[in-house]
């Protein structure tokens, strides 16, 4: 291959990408519940790869519930520099299916919100949450790099890969109660947001998380996403969204 080839087929930024490169990697980060963490080795620097289970944020900020056993949390208390693929891969070729790599700098938190936003994700993990060696940590993004199938990748930076908050800090505030509001008492509606709104198959459904760009659910080890028409424009804006969206589910066809 020339070198000129070489240049062409070098990723481009997401902006500039033929397809919707910021709504893919989007989309693979809020849906992907595990993913291959890459820290540092301490003392030689050697890249150190490892299996973790991922949530977001409510500005879709990686999280993760890490072990001081484990090497890779010794690996990010030495130096805080990593990487995180997202894979959810399919059937076929694993190399046809999109992915996602997050790099960026991981922080512990103890924040209730980030521990809320993880458990909703991944029930289980609360059996061992609370053990002393257990803490919650946040990925801060600085790049992305988006490979959505053959001959289609992207870079992308923190402000595309993450979503805006601004004016609408509130919605973190409010979202446990909307969440578990929705999941008691209108868990019909979050059913046809899955089935009908997100093309997927019926299961147990519940919400686990929203934001002003759509909404995350989850039915045991399946995940959704389902993207709001628009984006909200005040916390306020998000009861008639979510009335509007039931109500265009339930005319579907087939609901």
């Amino acid at each position: 291959m020339a070198e000129g080839d070489r240049k062409q087929a070098a990723p481009l930024p997401a902006a500039e990408a033929p397809f919707d490169a910021i709504g893919l990697a989007k989309a693979l980060l809020r849906k992907t519940r595990s993913g291959a963490l890459a820290t540092l080795e301490r003392g030689g620097g050697a890249p150190f790869a490892s299996l973790v289970t991922v949530a977001t944020d409510v500005d879709g900020t990686p999280l993760l519930l890490l072990s001081r056993l484990s090497a890779h949390t010794l690996n990010l208390e030495a130096d805080a520099r990593c990487s995180l693929l997202l894979s959810p891969g399919g059937k076929g070729d694993p190399l046809a299916h999109p992915r996602l790599t997050v790099t960026g700098t991981a922080e512990r938190s103890d924040e209730p919100r980030v521990r809320a936003r993880f458990l909703a994700r991944h029930p289980k993990a609360a059996l061992y949450a609370d053990f002393p060696d257990f803490a919650f940590f946040r990925l801060l993004p600085q790049a992305g790099h988006l490979n959505g199938g053959f001959a289609r990748a992207a870079t992308l930076n923190a402000a595309e890969l993450l979503t805006d908050l601004s004016g609408l800090e509130a919605l973190a505030e409010s979202e446990p109660g909307a969440v578990a509001h929705m999941n008691e008492d209108h868990a019909d509606a979050v059913a046809l947001y899955a089935t009908q709104l997100a093309g997927e198959e019926p299961g147990p459904w519940r919400l686990t998380g929203f934001d002003p760009e759509g909404l995350d659910l989850a039915a045991g080890e399946r995940t959704a996403r389902v993207t709001f028409p628009e984006r909200l424009a005040s916390p306020a804006a998000l009861r008639p969204t979510l009335v509007a969206m039931a109500a265009a589910a339930r005319s579907a066809p087939g609901s």
